[in-house]
């Protein structure tokens, strides 16, 4: 009998084991509004984004593979700054992440933990990203400013750069 229960008890942790390692979080639960909850570059101290360091980022993942990208930062007076750094394109398809045309990345750098959480890694930096609910209009505000670029147009771009960078 104590056998017999102790196989029993064997067979369900090993059962219990194998269904939280597939556990799938579905490529979909990616769409929404993303802040960056910490950063850590190898060999340094993990910075925890927010109100205390006065530096975050901004992610969108929109349904139709709408992406935009933002560095917000709060200033020493209070005020948030946007520093709009990507907008365009993303796929997640069966885990595999790309954006911005750019050829995918391994899973380790881009891992959807569950559907408040993905891990991210760039260059030699680990990201870790919570997904938050924003009201609409803000998202919209920021997606936009990032699809507006430093909203310099062309023409004074090049302008610009013909006086102030020759």
């Amino acid at each position: 009998m104590k056998k017999i229960l102790f196989l029993l008890v064997v067979a369900l942790v090993c059962a219990t084991k194998v269904s939280a390692q597939s556990t799938k979080v579905a490529d979909k639960e990616l769409i929404g509004s993303w802040i960056m909850e910490s950063m850590q570059w190898k060999g340094e101290k993990k910075v925890v984004c927010g109100k205390a360091s006065g530096y975050t980022q901004f992610k969108y993942y929109g349904p139709d593979g709408e992406y935009a990208c933002a560095q917000i930062y709060l200033t020493k007076e209070g005020n948030v700054v946007i520093a709009p750094h990507e907008y365009g394109t993303y796929t997640f398809k069966n885990g595999v992440y790309s954006e911005m045309g750019r050829p995918a990345v391994k899973a380790d750098e881009m891992k959807l933990i569950d559907k408040t959480t993905f891990h991210g890694k760039w260059k030699e930096r680990s990201d870790v990203w919570k997904k938050v609910n924003m009201p609409d209009k803000l998202v919209r505000y920021i997606v936009d400013r990032c699809r507006l670029g430093n909203g310099v147009p062309d023409d004074m771009q090049k302008q610009m750069k013909q006086t102030m960078f020759k």
